[in-house]
């Protein structure tokens, strides 16, 4: 179980249909402006770390008006960011823990669902070296109560547990920013409703669309599947409870 929680799973896998399984939808939007918000992002020079397939780079410099950066570790992610991403954002390979990027050269950096799949401290580190005075960090990260009754837990039984050992909650990610030498730190929860028909959740479960699932063994998730496929009722009605968080580098002496 431990090295299953401490290694970040391969995205190699999902980067063609990540996209698909896991869409821009209603809430996925309003994430996204309320990191903006809490982010004082727009028109800003940003670097997204962890950015994936780029969609919330390219949603910053399209609609407003960033410079952008994205950066993320898997590069069948950066094929499918350079492909369909915004011909405005700048995409580079490189690690949250080892950031391609001069001291300084940013006002913003973003982080949406990746503390999870980091070496915090060195990550946050990394993070507030590349961000200039003034500058401010965003983060969005699940809240841990989202997995006390998320629809997946009884199909999968070690899903919970390997997912509270990987997200911190509000107390532990104000003493990690702070460790990393971050001060100003606004902590925003969001709650947001969601509804999946069987048909969607099963093509997600079947694309393992969450990288908990990428982390399972073959018979766990084979057992689980298995079970989705005889068990899932027609319609889920689920909940998700988010932390933004806002932190900036202390000024200058």
């Amino acid at each position: 179980m431990t090295s299953r929680r401490a290694v970040a799973p391969d995205f190699g896998p999902l980067a063609e249909t990540y996209n698909h399984l896991r869409p821009a939808d209603a809430n996925w939007e309003e994430v996204a402006d309320v990191l903006v918000r809490e982010g004082d992002l727009a028109t800003r020079r940003v670097l997204d770390i962890g950015c994936g397939t780029g969609r919330f780079a390219s949603r910053l410099a399209e609609r407003h008006r960033a410079r952008v950066w994205g950066v993320d570790a898997s590069p069948e992610m950066l094929q499918v960011a350079r492909r369909d991403g915004s011909r405005s954002v700048g995409f580079k390979f490189g690690r949250a823990e080892a950031l391609p990027f001069k001291d300084g050269w940013f006002e913003r950096a973003t982080m949406w669902l990746v503390l999870h799949l980091v070496d915090r401290p060195r990550a946050l580190a990394e993070a507030r070296r590349v961000l200039s005075p003034g500058g401010r960090l965003a983060i969005a990260t699940f809240d841990p109560s989202y997995f006390d009754a998320f629809w997946l837990n009884e199909l999968f039984p070690s899903l919970e547990a390997i997912d509270r050992a990987r997200f911190p909650d509000r107390t532990q990610l104000a003493g990690e920013l702070e460790h990393a030498g971050f001060g100003d730190i606004r902590l925003t929860m969001l709650h947001q409703r969601g509804r999946l028909d069987r048909d969607q959740a099963l093509q997600k479960v079947r694309g393992r669309f969450i990288s908990t699932l990428r982390l399972l063994d073959d018979g766990e998730f084979g057992a689980g599947l298995e079970r989705a496929e005889s068990e899932l009722p027609e319609v889920i009605d689920y909940a998700v409870e988010w932390i933004i968080a806002a932190a900036s580098p202390p000024p200058p002496s």
